[in-house]
């Protein structure tokens, strides 16, 4: 049975369970993008009504080693989605498959409309309003993400900075291509550690692309794969280094907005008070990692293990975060 055929026979399972067995199958397509799971839109026709839904899969339904190896497995992500329901923009969760169905490991949850690409959310004019509203929509969502407590979390995995500093310097240097300036990077990361904090729910990959706006501004959080414990200012860092500002550099946040705007949001929502000299450390953390991902892409363009023009086109980018790290660490070396 072929991919299509084997995930609509068991959608149509699924929803004669769900919806009740006059329920039928609609519009199923496969989604561009998802680097390391399957997106799939999904129809079912019930009482009347057309429920618009999103498929979450691994690839293939089954092939474990298609995963990305820090992604905390689509069971989990579903579970935070759950988590975070009243308190984060985010998907509602309707049906989990596990690795042993006809379905494969999978999850299910409600279509939510709007954008994703960055360049339409930066640019277009039918996001002009959207674009005043983002700071404070997203300070006031990482607040949410943060504030979740870890008692009612999934089992995840504790990453503070300096062990991924340890992680991202050890696959740097299996490389064995010395680049000055993630030396300095790596150096002066490692001489101003920050100061410890108790460990929150860390999105992991909170900026642009990952997040669908909509004429109101934020409208979900999408893409909880990377979650983990760790430090609260990871996020805001993450959202504010500069290849996901996609052009827009003068934005500290994402492209759109500024971070003393996104803190004053954050603390408001009830999020510690930060100053932006304390999210410095985390953004240079930030840029390395990214650098050292396109390195990670070049090498699978060039070694064959993925022959695509996008592993290419991404691995070029380590120049870019040289120049970002430059630019951070003026006056700071």
């Amino acid at each position: 049975m072929g991919n299509v055929e084997q995930i609509q026979k068991a959608l149509t399972a699924w929803a004669g369970q769900f919806y009740g067995p006059e329920s039928s199958l609609g519009h199923v397509a496969r989604l561009s993008g998802g680097a390391s799971q399957e997106t799939w839109a999904v129809d079912i026709h019930a009482d009347g009504k057309t429920h618009e839904l999103i498929l979450r899969r691994v690839p293939g339904g089954f092939q474990q080693s298609a995963r990305n190896s820090e992604a905390i497995g689509l069971a989990v992500e579903a579970r935070l989605l759950e988590c975070a329901a009243g308190t984060v923009p985010a998907p509602k969760v309707l049906g989990v498959f596990a690795p042993d169905s006809d379905m494969g490991e999978a999850f299910l949850m409600n279509r939510i409309h709007g954008e994703t690409i960055a360049r339409k959310i930066l640019r277009d004019d039918a996001y002009d309003g959207a674009r005043k509203k983002l700071t404070a929509q997203c300070g006031k969502a990482l607040a949410g993400i943060h504030a979740i407590p870890v008692s009612e979390l999934p089992d995840l995995p504790e990453t503070p900075g300096l062990s991924q500093l340890d992680k991202y310097e050890d696959i740097y240097r299996n490389f064995d291509m010395p680049r000055p300036v993630f030396e300095l990077a790596i150096s002066w990361l490692r001489e101003n550690p920050p100061p410890s904090s108790a460990p929150v729910l860390v999105h992991g990959d909170f900026r642009l692309g990952n997040l669908i706006v909509d004429k109101d501004g934020l409208a979900a959080v999408l893409d909880w794969e990377l979650a983990h414990l760790g430090d609260a200012r990871e996020d805001i860092a993450w959202l504010c280094v500069n290849s996901w500002r996609f052009g827009h550099s003068e934005n500290r946040v994402g492209g759109f907005g500024q971070l003393g705007d996104l803190l004053s949001a954050y603390a408001d929502a009830g999020g510690p008070t930060f100053s932006a000299e304390e999210i410095d450390w985390w953004e240079i953390l930030g840029s390395l990692k990214w650098g050292i991902m396109c390195m990670i892409m070049y090498e699978a363009y060039r070694s064959g293990a993925d022959p695509s023009v996008e592993r290419a086109a991404i691995g070029r980018r380590v120049s870019e975060t040289e120049i970002d790290l430059l630019n951070l660490l003026e006056g700071k070396a």
